[in-house]
């Protein structure tokens, strides 16, 4: 199956290229990047494929069956739709678009032209995950009551000043960039609840100005002092669902030296931490006494797991992935309620 990846940044290099090189079901035609250096890099690095700059080029390729989109929130509902429209099979990063008019334009395409469209919310295709649904699933935390959402660094704002805070590319801040993926957990976990109402606040305390703020490292650096800042580093919220209550506290940036990056979910029966990208422990009783298990399953990379199941899926369109846009865009309603509801100041009911 021939492929094209279109944006060959640091997902593409680190997930999503190496992925399909281990698929033998798969070969990568083209290398796409509105930089020629970057898409060039990549045929030299892997040693094979065609650098392009223009993602037109390669929808227009009878040949090309799926494609990655790898690029900033901003171009996703755009590539994807245009992708659509060509016949072609998508895999979208995450999150699906920057707001949810976006991705439900993504949604309206994929069931126009019966292509397949997922979203790449990988934490689906973690062995960890998966077993801890099985286990939520089984009834063995009994009913679910309440999950707490954790996703909080100390001083981590990604490339202040460039595409990760700028609202007009990225959508939003740490809750578009990080919450997603544990909200999305959350979703897959307990089964889809639906949202009732949501009460959030969003902060951007401590990243303008730009060249004032103090930091250890930075990821998709180095700060650029004229660029925007006009996206939330921090949120705080509450989510009530016909199911459990959802809290949440996520900051890439906070005065305190410590990340706390869990999802912990009370039943009345048992309850789990999961680690982020870790293992899980179950906590309980047994014969009136208190018991704890570290559960850890993980046996392969979720992200070829994500690639594996996307190209058997692009050969039979008619079944549906857990990440399947119609399944994620619950996860994009919920972010885009907690972002009005951060606005207006009030509670949103849904």
């Amino acid at each position: 199956m021939k492929i094209a990846v279109i944006g060959c940044g640091t997902i593409a290099n680190s997930a999503h290229i190496p992925s399909y090189m281990k698929n033998s079901e798969a070969e990568i035609k083209y290398f796409c990047d509105i930089i020629p250096e970057r898409a060039q890099a990549a045929v030299d690095k892997y040693g094979y494929g065609i650098a392009v700059t223009d993602y037109r080029d390669v929808l227009a390729d009878p040949e090309i069956e799926a494609v990655s989109v790898c690029t900033p929130n901003n171009c996703h509902m755009e590539i994807s739709v245009a992708a659509l429209a060509a016949g072609k099979n998508v895999l979208c990063e995450k999150p699906a678009a920057r707001t949810l008019a976006e991705a439900e334009r993504m949604l309206q395409a994929q069931k126009e032209y019966k292509k397949v469209l997922n979203i790449g919310v990988v934490n689906r295709f973690n062995d960890n995950v998966r077993e801890m649904k099985r286990i939520i699933d089984s009834g063995r935390l009994g009913e679910i009551y309440q999950v707490y959402v954790s996703f909080r660094a100390h001083r981590s704002i990604p490339g202040l000043g460039g595409a990760f805070t700028t609202k007009a590319i990225a959508g939003g801040g740490v809750l578009i960039d990080w919450g997603v993926h544990y909200l999305d957990i959350v979703m897959y976990c307990c089964g889809d609840p639906v949202a009732k109402t949501v009460s959030a606040e969003c902060f951007s305390k401590l990243g303008s100005p730009i060249s004032e703020y103090v930091y250890e490292k930075m990821w998709a650096g180095p700060p650029q002092p004229d660029g925007a800042y006009d996206v939330e580093e921090a949120i705080t919220g509450i989510v009530r669902t016909d199911g459990p209550v959802i809290s949440l506290n996520g900051a890439w940036a906070q005065n305190i030296g410590v990340s706390d990056t869990y999802i912990d979910f009370l039943g009345t029966k048992a309850g789990i931490r999961l680690t982020y990208g870790g293992s899980f422990r179950v906590f309980g009783t047994a014969d009136g006494k208190l018991t704890e298990e570290t559960v850890d399953v993980t046996k392969s990379n979720m992200f070829q797991n994500e690639i594996d199941a996307f190209i058997e899926n692009a050969k039979h369109p008619e079944t549906m992935l857990p990440s399947h846009v119609s399944v994620n865009i619950k996860t994009q309603r919920l972010m885009d309620a907690l972002y009005r509801s951060a606005e207006e100041h009030r509670e949103v009911t849904l």
